[in-house]
């Protein structure tokens, strides 16, 4: 991939990750081991959730926490169409139906009111959803608290895709804690809040969800005699209980998640002061600036603008192109998920989720890093009025 000279997005690698990572590599643990649980019990306790489960990524964790619900052949799975495509992925690995909720224009997250409607007619259909993914898009919850009673109302699970998430916080909680979601997914990819290079952890506060989570990321496999079938026969003895995955991270992996996370509350306030001077910096571009709901704190993992293109002669692929050509890695997402070919294959199509098509097409992604300078930004600013016109 072409290196640009402002990316949208990128790590922040110090002397002390490096450190943290190296001290595992001359342990005796290189995977299975200490450095996992402490990460685990590390963020649990940031978040204020009960038990927090380390997986090798963010798409093995929505894989397995729709398992954990219970996600089966027969079974459908709603979520919004404007996420990457492993929100809606993790239904079809599971053999279930899945669905879109069209979007909020305003905060561009799972619209809570069309899910209301949407569940009134399926509930005549006898066509509920068994799992509701709701997607943190950006950094910023959905509307969370409304989508939970729905949640109690209709009978789904409800998970929250916090990919873009770790850090935020919602009606005065962190995002993570389980008020709401019966589990919250994070992603610890290079471009996300803090990273692991590859990582996911998946939040809860019930015991059960968080037990057979463990299992599914071990091949289904228990140690604990009080889970076997039969009478273990020595301290070597396990058994296989259910089909289940190698989606085990490594303490290579949770070392540097750990190290990052001792960075994290700083890495947001960056990341909102980046925000903030977006909004003044852009006050007089061609643009419409991103909306964050009553009670909520993004984490800014995305900093994403909405062009006015009545205002402006140049078509969004010949904008994106230009920035790129100046140097700036800007993004687009996302393409609506029903739009890729697999979804269209089963039967999704154009039109189908107005708001995420309309939005996808003016959509725009700017550079948002904690390393940003308050010079680089104020270049990205500039490039971009020039571009506009």
């Amino acid at each position: 991939m072409m290196p640009y000279r402002i990316p949208y997005g990128r790590q922040s690698i110090n002397q002390a990750d490096i450190d943290a990572v190296m001290e595992v590599l001359t342990s005796p643990w290189l995977t299975q081991g200490p450095t996992i649980e402490r990460f685990e019990k590390a963020l649990a306790d940031h978040c204020q959730a009960s038990y927090a489960v380390a997986i090798c990524n963010a798409t093995a964790a929505l894989h397995i926490a729709c398992l954990a619900a219970g996600l089966g052949p027969g079974d459908r799975l709603w979520t919004s169409p404007n996420t990457f495509v492993a929100s809606a992925n993790c239904g079809r690995y599971c053999g279930a139906e899945v669905d879109f909720v069209d979007i909020d224009p305003g905060t561009l997250n799972l619209d809570a009111k069309l899910l209301a409607d949407k569940l009134a007619a399926a509930e005549v259909a006898g066509k509920l959803p068994k799992v509701v993914v709701a997607v943190a898009f950006a950094g910023q919850s959905c509307d969370m608290r409304a989508i939970s009673q729905l949640s109690v109302r209709y009978g789904f699970t409800l998970i929250e895709d916090a990919a873009h998430g770790v850090g935020a916080s919602y009606l005065g909680r962190p995002v993570g804690c389980g008020q709401y979601a019966a589990m919250t997914i994070f992603s610890f990819h290079p471009v996300k809040i803090i990273t692991s290079a590859e990582g996911g952890m998946v939040l809860t506060n019930r015991a059960d969800l968080a037990e057979r989570l463990r299992r599914l990321r071990s091949h289904g496999i228990t140690g604990d005699p009080a889970q076997m079938n039969l009478p273990a026969t020595g301290l070597w003895y396990y058994q296989q209980l259910e089909l289940g995955f190698n989606y085990r991270m490594t303490d290579l992996h949770a070392a540097l998640g750990l190290s990052q996370l001792a960075r994290l509350d700083a890495f947001v306030a960056r990341r909102r002061q980046l925000a903030t001077r977006y909004d003044v910096l852009l006050a007089d571009v061609a643009v419409n600036l991103p909306t964050i709901q009553p009670g909520a704190e993004s984490a800014w993992h995305l900093y994403v603008v909405r062009l006015q293109l009545d205002r402006i002669t140049l078509s969004q692929t010949q904008i994106f192109d230009a920035l790129r050509a100046a140097g700036l890695g800007v993004n687009l997402h996302y393409i609506p998920v029903h739009l890729q070919p697999y979804y269209q294959a089963l039967g999704f199509k154009e039109g189908d989720f107005p708001e995420a098509e309309r939005y996808f097409s003016e959509a725009l992604s700017l550079p948002l890093y904690p390393d940003l300078t308050d010079e680089q930004q104020v270049e990205v600013v500039e490039i971009l009025r020039q571009v506009l016109g």
